[in-house]
């Protein structure tokens, strides 16, 4: 019964890493990505390590997710607010 369950979570993981790696969306990527930390923090605990489940399910499921959606929220209003894109900047600048 026991294996069965690790077998189950493993192809759980394999099949949420498969689609975090698939999709192309950075906003859907992290949600994925938030779903993998969950998953991986379900596999933890089943192979009696909750202490590391929960930290995972911390900082995988939660914090790492939240960061890059403000990441990429931060990238798309500075893409929104160049009127020329950042191959114009680099032109003015002097850059390669």
């Amino acid at each position: 019964m026991t294996e069965a369950v690790i077998v189950v979570a493993l192809l759980l993981v394999a099949a949420c890493a498969t689609a975090a790696v698939a999709v192309r969306d950075p906003v859907r990527q992290s949600l994925v990505l938030a779903v993998l930390g969950v998953v991986l923090a379900v596999l933890f605990t089943v192979l009696q390590a909750p202490d590391v489940g929960l930290s995972q399910l911390a900082v995988g499921s939660a914090l790492t997710p939240l960061l890059l959606l403000l990441t990429v929220r931060k990238v798309r209003r500075r893409a929104q607010r160049a009127p020329d894109g950042p191959a114009g900047r680099r032109g003015r600048e002097g850059g390669p």
